[in-house]
C-alpha cells in the first residue's frame, strides 16, 4: 500500500473532514479514501479520449442536434480481374 502526505491542510477544511467522517462512523483516513475513490469512479465512469465521445458529450449539454445525411449513391460495378490478367504483358526495357 502507498502513503500520501497532504500538507498545509487548511483548518475548516480538517474539520470539516473529521466532522463528515463521524457521520458516516469512519477514522478520518478511511473517509478521504473513499471520497478519492469515488472521485475516480466519477472521473473514469464516462472516458472521453476519443473525439466522437467529446462532440456527443458538448451536443447533450446543449440539448444536442441532428444531421441530414445525404443519400448515397449505388455502388459501382467491381473490375473483371479476369480480363486484366488474360491480357498480354509488355516486354520491359531494360536500360
Amino acid at each position: 500500500m502507498a502513503t500520501l502526505t497532504i500538507r498545509d491542510l487548511e483548518d475548516s477544511l480538517k474539520l470539516g473532514l473529521r466532522m463528515r467522517a463521524a457521520r458516516h462512523s469512519r477514522s478520518m483516513e478511511e473517509e478521504v479514501r473513499q471520497i478519492l475513490r469515488q472521485a475516480l469512479q466519477a472521473d473514469t465512469a464516462v472516458p472521453q479520449h476519443d473525439l466522437a465521445s467529446r462532440i456527443r458529450a458538448r451536443a447533450a449539454a446543449v440539448g444536442g442536434f441532428e444531421l441530414k445525411i445525404a443519400p448515397r449513391e449505388p455502388a459501382r460495378e467491381p473490375p473483371d480481374l479476369n480480363a486484366v490478367v488474360s491480357q498480354p504483358r509488355r516486354a520491359r526495357r531494360v536500360a
